[in-house]
């Protein structure tokens, strides 16, 4: 039963994304779905331990909604970043690798917060390690950690801090 404990928010959460996929939903998507789903919950599979960090709140919910749309934001923000400095030859390319301290506590939190940075044109996150997390940076601007966490991180860190503690 403890092992279900982390699985059935997880089942929940992709049982909602194959929802919205498949729009409309009509019975038999409906029964497919429900089929799929408690079959996901009882196959086992490793690595599934870290989403029983997950906890549900209408305040997580709400933080979740603008986390995406901050996401959007900024994958479009750095995608113009990066198309412009593909098409303008003047524009500085100081590519390396740096240094940056995360807040979050949950193991969860930092795949996602890694993740969100890989998924943002310009910046690949390389190794997590405790609290710090190695980026690949298309163009370093400045050498300080501090400096470079508020750039590349903190954004996404006042949301992830709500949703995953």
């Amino acid at each position: 039963m403890n092992k279900l404990r982390f699985r059935v928010p997880l089942v929940i959460m992709v049982f909602g994304l194959w929802a919205i996929l498949v729009l409309p939903i009509t019975t038999p998507k409906l029964i497919i779905g429900v089929v799929l789903s408690v079959i996901f919950l009882i196959i086992p599979f490793p690595g599934a331990e870290v989403y029983g960090d997950l906890k549900f709140s209408f305040k997580k919910v709400a933080y979740f909604i603008a986390y995406i749309f901050y996401f959007l934001w900024a994958v479009v923000k750095s995608n113009l970043d990066v198309a412009f400095r593909v098409l303008s030859p003047q524009l500085p390319i100081n590519p390396g690798i740096v240094k940056v301290k995360t807040k979050l506590k949950s193991s969860l939190g930092r795949l996602v917060l890694a993740n969100s940075i890989t998924l943002t044109p310009g910046t690949i996150t390389v190794d997590i390690e405790n609290e710090f997390l190695y980026i690949h940076w298309i163009n370093i601007d400045t050498e300080n950690q501090e400096l470079a966490t508020g750039k590349i991180v903190q954004g996404f860190e006042k949301y992830l801090e709500v949703i995953f503690g």
